[in-house]
C-alpha cells in the first residue's frame, strides 16, 4: 500500500489548513479534508482506515492532537475525494478529534466528529497521516474514540502506509 497527498512547496495546501479561505472553514476552523491517493492496495484489504495526528502539539497542549479519524473506507477507491469528511458520499465512519476533549469543551459534532485541519500556533508542525489496510470493516459508531479504534484494528492490519505532511504556522 502506498499513499500520496499533493503538497505545495512541501506543505499541506493552505485551503486544508490554517490559511483556508472562508469557503473552506466552519466556525473559523479549516474543515475541508484533503484528497488522499491510494495505490498498490492488497486484494486482502476489506476496508481502509486513517489517522491524521499532530505529535508536535505535545509541547503546546500536552498531548498529540487528533485532527481526523476515519474508517470503513472502501478498499476499491483510488482517491479519497476532497471534502469527504463533510460530503461523506462514501459513508465513511468518522471518530472524534481533539476538539471533543473536555479540556477544549467543543460540543458541535460538525467540528468534533470530522476533519479539522492544522492550525499550528507556535511554529510549522509535522503531521502524521497513517493509513491502514484492514481485513474487515470496523464495528464502531460515529464519533468513536481513538483508543477504541486501536483496540479493534489490533490483529487486523494487512498493510499500512505513513506520510509526514508539514503544516504552515
Amino acid at each position: 500500500m502506498k499513499i500520496n497527498v499533493k503538497t505545495e512547496n512541501g506543505y499541506l495546501p493552505n485551503k486544508y489548513s490554517k490559511f483556508a479561505g472562508e469557503n473552506y472553514e466552519y466556525k473559523g476552523n479549516p474543515c475541508v479534508s484533503f484528497p488522499i491517493e491510494f495505490t498498490d492496495v492488497s486484494d486482502k484489504v476489506k476496508s481502509i482506515a486513517l489517522t491524521f495526528l499532530d505529535h508536535d502539539a505535545i509541547p503546546v497542549c500536552g498531548f498529540t492532537w487528533i485532527h481526523w479519524l476515519a474508517c470503513n473506507i472502501p478498499p476499491t477507491i483510488r482517491t479519497l475525494p476532497k471534502n469527504i469528511s463533510v460530503d461523506n458520499t462514501l459513508n465513511v465512519l468518522q471518530g472524534q478529534n481533539s476538539f471533543a476533549s473536555p479540556f477544549i469543551g467543543e460540543t458541535d459534532h460538525i467540528i468534533t466528529n470530522r476533519y479539522i485541519g492544522p492550525t499550528p500556533p507556535d511554529k510549522d508542525h509535522e503531521y502524521t497521516l497513517k493509513v491502514y489496510g484492514l481485513d474487515k470493516k470496523l464495528d464502531l459508531n460515529e464519533g468513536y474514540f481513538m483508543n477504541d479504534f486501536y483496540k479493534l484494528i489490533n490483529g487486523h492490519i494487512v498493510e499500512s502506509a505513513e506520510l509526514k505532511i508539514l503544516g504552515r504556522c
